[in-house]
């Protein structure tokens, strides 16, 4: 008797680093007011981690060419970096808080990044950096749009002693998308950043695991994700323009600037003398 075939198995899921952050809740408005200055050790930490792991990634870069995966110890000390960095930037953005641990492994701090290091594509490890020039272009217009209006980010959450919801929908992106591109340019996945506008409902298997975790943004959320990306671009834009010019029919005389609205150098005005 003829019997169907049994079902196709299904193409399994790639996975993406995952970014774990609790809900907004309450903070402490002391804090939140002195945010940078409680962060300046952090600063110094992270920048001594990031030459370390540049040079970590540089030895990684080869030894995945050979191997076709990190090597053992560019896994384990990028995938404790790239956790920390995270965390630190986490608590900068007023998403939580929550102070970051002077430490790698923290199972108790409600900040956590799910990496998977494996098996890479060598053609794709070759080519990394060029590969990953798009996401740092998103990442960096995102960032950048997020300090455009960070005081104006900070002054909510100073005066509501909260991060509203789409705010914080918006910041946990523009955060999840920066750490999947760490993650990637530093060869701990193969996947490449995606998923900057959210998550479907539902699509994470088992359940919820975080607020993040799937991270369903509502309307207003992915509106200011938009307005930071034009921000950014806005930002970059003013950034490009010198500061100062000199006239070469006037023995290179410095002409005198005027500020833009946007953070960025100055623009220039009319010639003084």
């Amino acid at each position: 008797m003829w019997q169907a075939p049994p079902a196709a198995t299904p193409y399994p899921r790639e996975w993406l680093p995952a970014l774990d952050l609790p809900a907004p809740g309450p903070q402490n408005r002391l804090t939140v007011f002195f945010r940078i200055l409680l962060l300046i050790p952090q600063f110094i930490v992270v920048w001594v981690l990031s030459v370390v792991a540049f040079v970590v990634t540089v030895i990684g870069w080869f030894g995945a060419l050979v191997l076709g995966r990190l090597p053992q110890f560019a896994a384990d000390y990028l995938s404790g970096y790239v956790p920390y960095e995270t965390r630190v930037t986490a608590y900068l953005m007023l998403t939580h808080d929550r102070y970051p641990p002077f430490a790698f492994r923290t199972p108790d701090h409600p900040v956590q990044v799910d990496l998977r290091p494996g098996e890479l594509n060598r053609l794709a490890v070759l080519f990394r950096l060029l590969l990953a020039i798009p996401a740092a272009v998103v990442q960096g217009l995102l960032y950048a749009g997020w300090w455009v209006v960070g005081w104006i980010s900070w002054l909510v959450v100073l005066i509501l002693g909260r991060m509203p919801e789409p705010l914080f929908e918006a910041t946990a992106a523009v955060l999840r998308y920066r750490m999947r591109y760490l993650a990637y340019l530093m060869m701990l996945t193969s996947a490449y950043p995606k998923q900057l506008f959210g998550d479907e409902p539902g699509s994470e298997p088992g359940g919820p695991v975080s607020a993040t975790r799937p991270l369903v943004m509502s309307g207003a959320g992915r509106g200011l994700l938009i307005a930071f990306l034009l921000l950014g671009l806005a930002s970059s834009a003013t950034s490009s323009i010198t500061a100062s010019f000199h006239d070469d029919d006037d023995d290179d005389e410095v002409k005198s600037v005027t500020g833009p609205l946007l953070p960025g150098p100055l623009l220039p005005g009319p010639a003084t003398g």
